[in-house]
């Protein structure tokens, strides 16, 4: 299984890539908690150099609510990664699949938010 929900946006700059994907998460319900320029961090840490890496840490607040009620320590797996990288041609955008993230916590309850957290963000990526 694979652990990611991808799709390749041919020919779109980085910002570009990104707006889409702010608005196809908003369109869900989701906010932007956290944002990380990887590139920028590696560089300014390391000292190195790298294609453009960005990672959005996105929350849907009444799964992530529902999902502490089912297994209060699961915010150690939240919010949802969403993360953009420059490839050749344009920018893959690749969302944390939350069933395949969330298989080690043996919880029903849990279980059934993934899969419909999964849904959400299926439909995020298909509508960039």
């Amino acid at each position: 299984m694979s652990y990611t929900i991808d799709r390749i946006l041919s020919g779109a700059t980085m910002e570009d890539a990104e707006a889409r994907t702010r608005a196809a998460l908003a369109a869900q319900g989701f906010g932007v908690l956290t944002e990380i320029d990887v590139a920028a961090t590696m560089q300014k840490k390391l000292g190195r150099e790298m294609a453009a890496y960005r990672i959005l840490g996105a929350c849907q607040p009444g799964f992530a609510w529902e999902a502490v009620e089912h297994e209060p320590k699961i915010g150690a797996m939240l919010p949802c990664n969403v993360i953009l990288r420059a490839v050749e041609g344009g920018v893959e955008v690749s969302a944390v699949d939350p069933i395949a993230s969330m298989q080690a916590v043996d919880n029903p309850g849990l279980g059934k938010v993934a899969q419909e957290v999964r849904g959400l963000l299926s439909k995020v990526i298909a509508d960039l």
